[in-house]
């Protein structure tokens, strides 16, 4: 059975503060994988509660306190797990008023993952996200997408905005290849963590890298695609709507080579 051990601000949360949370949608978060007790891109995670704190409740709580409530979280459990970070505010969310009250965060951890295994097919949805560069809850629409996606025989769904452009998939950021650097899309979307990562080891490893605008009108002329999240820095795309996309072992391989190149960080 699949075990989750949920704290809040640091020591491990009762049923009665769970409760009114059940119900409530104003909150962001952050997801990790945790191996050993560290964490790749510690400091992006950081700086995406740290950005989304401002946005939604305009102050955020310092780093090092943070940092103490993932500690607290990880000394219960596991070497390696999953993790999710949750910040809220304890004044509500049908108040623009935040008094005096700071931010709180749960922490959830459960078992460690890795994501599917791929190719994945993903269906083309016309949408974008409210508020695309915070990581927020309550989004229905990419479940619902999902779920629709599936139905219809494909793994997932990529989001397609008003201008015709690929910006990201349900829970995935997308990244292609083609045939000499990779391609990041350029949109509103939200700047995944592993993205994040990857990024800035491809540069360290002098890949050249490239951001612009991808339609499904662009993808015959990819040599490969993957998405990619907290779980993996890789899984490859075999089609993108009605477009099929070619097999790029070299490309999933150099992303993970990238994301390994990554130092693990204790909190």
């Amino acid at each position: 059975m699949t075990s989750f051990v949920v704290h809040r601000n640091g020591r491990e949360a009762t049923a009665e503060e769970l409760a009114p949370l059940a119900f409530a949608g104003y909150a962001h978060f952050t997801a990790m994988q945790v191996r050993g007790g560290r964490v790749r891109g510690l400091d992006l995670h950081l700086e995406r509660l740290r950005y989304a704190s401002i946005e939604l409740f305009g102050r955020a709580l310092p780093d090092e306190r943070v940092r103490s409530f993932l500690r607290a979280a990880l000394a219960d459990g596991p070497a390696d797990l999953s993790l999710v970070a949750t910040v809220y505010s304890s004044a509500g969310e049908f108040t623009a008023d935040e008094g005096d009250a700071e931010p709180e965060v749960l922490v959830r951890t459960g078992p460690a993952a890795s994501g599917p295994q791929g190719p994945l097919a993903l269906a083309t949805v016309e949408y974008e996200r409210v508020l695309p560069a915070v990581k927020h809850v309550g989004e229905v629409a990419k479940t619902y997408f999902l779920r629709r996606a599936v139905g219809e025989g494909f793994d997932d769904a990529a989001f397609v905005d008003r201008e015709g452009r690929l910006s990201e998939a349900s829970i995935w950021n997308l990244a292609f290849w083609d045939g000499t650097a990779v391609v990041w899309p350029e949109a509103e979307m939200l700047g995944g963590t592993t993205m994040g990562i990857v990024r800035r080891q491809l540069a360290r490893l002098g890949v050249s890298q490239r951001v612009r605008e991808v339609t499904l009108a662009d993808l015959p002329s990819m040599a490969g695609g993957v998405v990619m999240n907290s779980w993996t820095p890789g899984v490859a795309l075999r089609r993108v709507g009605s477009v099929p996309l070619p097999e790029a072992p070299g490309f999933v391989e150099l992303l993970h080579r990238a994301y390994q190149a990554e130092p693990l960080t204790a909190p």
